[in-house]
Order: structure tokens, then sequence, then C-alpha cells
């Protein structure tokens, strides 16, 4: 991991975040795709303990990707609202042999929540702190409650191994001066995530989607 870009940019999540928002209530996907790599990355680089988390939100990026991809008309796939409104008008979210972008989009939208959260408490500990417990508290109130129990059990045991602040800082962003970058680009790329996350989180109450399998 000598090159930077090896390493978790969160310049990179905010200005695609901030690009993703569109018009009053929608958030584009190609912008928002483009983000949740770069977080990916941060789950990446923490280790094992989130290994699974993000096997799987790697499949559903690409699942959306070849979705976008692939479809006759791209602008059904242009935006969170248009795949939603298309999805549903041909009846396509409970389609066997149809993989919807609707559901798939759902588990990286409660990926996104967790990995909010996570920042957020991360920014609010000393460098010596252990992040165990400020991740334990961001996976209970998110992730956890879409999980089997034996995922639980095994992240919360996985949980404990987490370093202090600094040490994951170092491991997940490199240099110092990476690091500082990192922690002065962290409000404004928790702001804008928050409101990216809220607009999906409206679209999905509004149509009724929360509890799509």
């Amino acid at each position: 991991m000598s090159q930077k870009n090896d390493y978790f940019n969160i310049k990179v999540v905010h200005e695609n975040f901030e690009a993703a928002v569109h018009e009053e209530d929608d958030v584009l996907l190609q912008y928002y795709l483009d983000s949740f790599e770069e977080l990916n990355k941060f789950f990446n680089l923490i280790g094992t303990v989130f290994g699974f988390v993000s096997k799987d939100l790697t499949a559903k990026m690409n699942l959306l990707q070849e979705l976008m991809k692939d479809a006759k008309n791209p602008e059904d796939f242009k935006s969170v609202k248009g795949m939603i409104e298309y999805e549903k008008q041909n009846e396509l979210l409970f389609k066997d042999g149809y993989t919807s972008g609707t559901r798939t989009l759902l588990r990286l939208h409660r990926g996104l929540e967790f990995i909010h959260l996570f920042l957020k408490k991360i920014g609010e500990i000393k460098d010596e702190d252990s992040t165990s417990a400020v991740c334990k508290e961001a996976y209970e109130k998110t992730l956890a409650k879409h999980h089997s129990f034996l995922i639980r059990n095994g992240a919360k045991i996985a949980i404990y191994s987490l370093p202090t602040k600094m040490s994951l800082l170092q491991r997940v962003c490199g240099e110092p001066e990476n690091i500082q970058t990192a922690m002065e680009h962290l409000p404004k790329a928790l702001e804008i995530t928050l409101t990216v996350y809220q607009r999906i989180e409206n679209l999905y109450t509004f149509h009724d989607l929360h509890q799509l399998p």
C-alpha cells in the first residue's frame, strides 16, 4: 500500500456525494456508487472485522453497475428516484429472474447508515481512545438490525480487536498529512453523506420499501 490512492480518501466521498445530489429530492446513482466504492475501501482497510460486509457491498455495487450498463433506457437508472419508479411501474421488484436495483440499493443504504455513524463517532473521540466501543455502538444501531444472530455475534467479537483511533487512521489513511486532510474534511463529508442518506431514506419511506427482503 505504498500509493496514496491505495488508502481511503474522504475527499473522493465528499466530492462524489455532492455531485450525486440531484434536483430537490433525488440522488444520481453513478456518483453515489463512485462515493460508495471509496467508502468500501474503508471497510477493506479496517481488516477482517468487516470483510463480510465489504464483499456483500462489492457484489451489490457490481449488480447496480450492470443494471445501469444494460438498461435499454439509461434514464431509468440514472437516479434513485427514477429507478424506484421504473421498477414499481413495471412490477419488477419481485419478478422471478430479475435482480431489482431498488432492493440491491437498500443494502448499500443500510451500510451507509453504519459507516456515517461510525465515522462521526471516530471524529468525536481522542487519538488514544479505542475505536471498538464506538464501532460496537454504531453497528448495533444500524447493520445489526439486518444481520442474523450468527453474523451479529461474529461481528461483535471481531469489533473488540479494533485499535485506537490514531492506529485505525494510520491503517486507512496512511501518512500523517493524509490523516490531517481526512480529519479536516470529515465534518463536511459527514454533512453531505447525511444529506444523501436522508434523501434515499425519504424515497424508500414514501414508496414503503424499507421492508424489502
